[in-house]
């Protein structure tokens, strides 16, 4: 379903000063908004959500995957060639499809082991703005997208804000420290050739958002940034789906964590090896939410260190399904190398389970005293905290207490939905140049 505004185009300049209390008409962006995607699309749902329960009128433009929102928020869905899909990954499109220059663009990309959803998605979206100058928007609001369309948005007279979540040059780096083989490592450089785009991107809007400190000191720094450009607005936890499951009994010495990319950033190898290291002396399961590769680096090394039947990943679930599965559980263990936020540890915290997790990024923001904290690529500090909450049942139980009431008193959609719209008046503000 598509919102349609009854507005005349986009605000002139010599508009009046927005202030607190008008309802705003907000177009998010996102080049891929299904939340089994990453924390990309959970954002992309939950804002859009939270912004409309205050208020606010929204609607979201994105390509595929789409993301799954509620009927009174507009979708607009931009067809792509689609490259990625698991159902057809790496297709060959039809003569017909490659009429359209920005299909050719998408399709040369990738070919040549680029990544260009971000640029190409930009595109079609400053084409849809140009050609339904019907739809008006006090704001637009990018998700992370931060390429070269968005310049013809904003000429076109859109304030027009962002999110970065945290700098994706920590990814990069990791991916290719984790190769061995140097032209593997050349193909990690080619697939992050967006970054330059996103870093100039970047330094031409007035106001960012940003999920914590960390992120906002990083990306400043990696991007060459000022600060000052830079809002701060917590991720919400959505406690309809993480919450404390009373009636279900925790199993013993069962420890999970969610991991839903197969990469060397989200450090479950340590994990991994920790496990390893204490089964010597008692027997620790492991449930993993998340899918893996078929012969990637984790599947091998759960053969390597003989964890096959100690360790189980479940692919994809449902939503309704975490909150059983943490009630299960004996220990969270986030063993993230950097995170721009930490969903992973909040959502735990919110369904009342002790935490261990490191202190990559802005984890140790969201865990506070909540939790056990670790180093980060350090499977032994991950061992012997995970040893002294299996052997102390009384602080599991402090800690699990805690970090629930963290992310009450912490992490609401609510809250990010209030800070996000001041964030908007700024920018909308400084847009028309008061």
């Amino acid at each position: 379903m598509a919102v349609q505004l009854k507005k005349q185009g986009p605000l002139s300049p010599h508009t009046k000063r927005m202030d607190d209390s008008t309802p705003l008409n907000i177009c998010l962006l996102t080049y891929r908004g299904n939340p089994t995607c990453g924390g990309q699309g959970v954002y992309i749902k939950r804002l859009s959500r939270a912004l409309r329960d205050i208020g606010h009128n929204v609607d979201v433009i994105s390509g595929p995957p789409y993301p799954h929102l509620d009927d009174d928020i507009g979708l607009h869905r931009l067809q792509s060639l689609d490259l990625y899909n698991p159902k057809d990954l790496f297709r060959l499109p039809s003569f017909n499809e490659l009429r359209s220059p920005i299909n050719v663009m998408e399709w040369l990309s990738m070919s040549s082991g680029g990544f260009p959803e971000p640029l190409t998605f930009s595109l079609r979206a400053y084409n849809f703005f140009r050609h339904n100058g019907h739809h008006h928007y006090d704001i637009i609001h990018d998700n992370q997208c931060l390429a070269y369309g968005l310049f013809g948005i904003r000429s076109l007279g859109y304030p027009l804000t962002a999110t970065i979540h945290h700098p994706i040059t920590v990814d990069r780096d990791l991916e290719v420290e984790a190769e061995r083989k140097w032209w593997r490592k050349l193909k990690v450089h080619r697939w992050y050739s967006f970054i330059p785009m996103q870093k100039r991107a970047a330094r031409r809007l007035s106001h960012i958002i940003t999920v914590s400190e960390a992120s906002r000191t990083d990306i400043s720094r990696e991007f060459g940034i000022s600060p000052g450009k830079f809002r701060v607005v917590a991720n919400g936890i959505n406690t309809d789906i993480f919450h404390p499951e009373p009636g279900v009994a925790r199993e013993k010495n069962r420890l999970m964590a969610t991991n839903s990319a197969d990469t060397p950033l989200k450090g479950l190898r340590y994990l991994l090896e920790a496990l390893a290291s204490i089964r010597k002396t008692r027997d620790v399961r492991l449930t993993v939410i998340g899918a893996l590769k078929e012969d990637g680096p984790i599947i091998r090394l759960v053969k390597e260190l003989k964890l096959g039947k100690c360790v189980t990943f479940t692919g994809r679930i449902k939503d309704s399904e975490f909150a059983h599965y943490y009630a299960k559980a004996t220990i969270a263990v986030v063993p993230s190398l950097y995170e721009g936020f930490g969903l992973p540890a909040g959502e735990a915290m919110a369904c009342g389970v002790p935490v261990v997790s490191t202190t990559g990024g802005a984890l140790p923001e969201v865990v506070g005293d909540a939790g056990v904290l670790v180093p980060p690529g350090d499977a032994g500090a991950l061992e012997r905290a995970i040893i002294d909450l299996l052997d102390h049942p009384e602080k599991r139980e402090q800690l699990g207490r805690a970090g629930y009431e963290r992310v009450l008193q912490n992490f609401t959609w609510r809250a990010t939905a209030l800070r996000v719209a001041e964030v908007y008046r700024e920018a909308i503000n400084a847009h028309r140049g008061f």
